[in-house]
């Protein structure tokens, strides 16, 4: 099982989100680590971001979360980025900060 490497932040967020939400992005995950591809409406690619993104798309009781990981490393799952999705499209703020994030796990500066 590939184990799941978290940037800092994104997991500090994803900490604070409702017992629900956590168990949702966790069970996702651990599908993932067993190499199991998720699809639509749970997960999607994110080709925008870098190819191999993907997008989590989690419902909480009031909120509705996004959490950017990659799989594309032989040896890892990284979870990059997570944030609180507030309108239809995902703001190109989040895409740049996702853009950053992922740089800075791939490239060890974090």
């Amino acid at each position: 099982m590939k184990p799941v490497i978290f940037h800092p932040k994104a997991l500090a967020f994803i900490r604070g989100e409702e017992p629900g939400v956590r168990k949702e992005i966790g069970e996702a995950l651990r599908d993932l680590q067993k190499g199991i591809n998720l699809g639509l409406p749970l997960s999607r690619p994110m080709p925008d971001l870098a190819s191999g993104a993907h997008e989590l798309r989690v419902r909480g009781k009031t909120t509705v979360i996004r959490v950017f990981y990659f799989v594309k490393l032989t040896e890892a799952i990284v979870v990059f980025h997570a944030f609180q999705k507030k309108t239809q499209k995902t703001p190109s703020r989040e895409l740049a900060i996702g853009r950053q994030r992922l740089n800075e796990v791939l490239h060890g500066n974090v």
